[in-house]
């Protein structure tokens, strides 16, 4: 895609107009993403970078998006094509997707896995994210049949979500019908590959920003510059410790991604908080993840 030069508007945000601008967060991200696409899950360190530098600024609207029928079928005849991609992009973007789920324990049903996502979110769009990154920690660490319905409700368990309600939305029209909303959406903004992201302003009336694929984080702070028309500075970052504490369960890279470290920094310095006893490492197949102690 071609970008425009950004704008180098001043920020506004010390005064009451620039403090009620922030209060509309006047951009909408839509993010187009397949539950079983390691490239979405490449996306993660991202968004959580993006969300903490600029998130007072935009508001996150995934949808499901992927072609399941196409993803199903690739399963069925191509199981050890599917393990070496997985293996591949786990390798190279540092966050793990264990592609050994392909010959262990394949997913039966790509489709109950997306429907699962949308009766999650029917709980609201936050809890609908804790149990998407949920299911997605599932199947890429730890090779879980993301379809099958012992494994979602344990997901949903551990999200924090009314249970009882997840198990009857799960086979519920609601579910069907949101899901069906988000492909529809996707087909008119002509999204045919995952990881999508199209930006919107709300007070602009032309089309939105679309990035197709996965990029470096310098690509989206640059869009979303350019879509508000000004050049914010990005927002103090947290405390390691607090970040943690937020995200409960954090890969490697996303420490050294949001902190701007090296991986073996972001290793360092998540051992300080190990021999502090307030996390610990939890090993994988590619790279290393960090859980939050109480």
């Amino acid at each position: 895609m071609s970008w425009n030069s950004l704008s180098s508007n001043k920020e506004t945000e010390g005064t009451a107009s620039g403090f009620f601008n922030l209060l509309k967060r006047p951009i909408e991200i839509y993010v187009f993403i397949d539950p079983l696409c390691p490239e979405c899950w490449s996306l993660e360190p991202f968004l959580k970078k993006l969300t903490i530098e600029y998130g007072r600024f935009f508001t996150l609207r995934p949808i499901i998006s992927g072609n399941l029928a196409s993803l199903h079928q690739n399963k069925v005849k191509k199981p050890e094509n599917l393990k070496e991609a997985w293996d591949k992009t786990g390798s190279r973007t540092g966050m793990c997707c264990d592609g050994d789920v392909w010959l262990e324990n394949p997913i039966s049903s790509p489709l109950a896995t997306s429907l699962a996502v949308k009766a999650a979110e029917l709980q609201g769009k936050k809890a609908g994210m804790r149990f998407l990154r949920k299911v997605q920690e599932y199947v890429f660490l730890e090779k879980q049949n993301i379809s099958d319905e012992g494994v979602l409700i344990e997901c949903a368990q551990k999200s924090r979500l009314d249970v009882e309600e997840f198990k009857r939305d799960l086979h519920s029209e609601a579910a069907r019908k949101a899901l069906r909303c988000d492909l529809k959406l996707t087909h008119e903004m002509e999204v045919d590959t995952t990881p999508t992201i199209v930006l919107f302003n709300e007070s602009e009336e032309d089309a939105g920003l679309k990035i197709t694929g996965l990029y470096s984080y310098e690509v989206y702070v640059k869009v979303l510059k350019e879509m508000l028309e000004k050049d914010p500075k990005p927002a103090i970052k947290p405390e390691l410790e607090d970040f943690l504490k937020h995200y409960r369960f954090v890969a490697n890279k996303e420490v050294a991604v949001v902190y701007d470290w090296s991986e073996q920094k972001a290793k360092s310095e998540m051992k300080k908080l190990v021999l502090r006893q307030k996390a610990r490492e939890i090993p994988v197949k590619h790279g290393a993840f960090w859980e939050y102690l109480d």
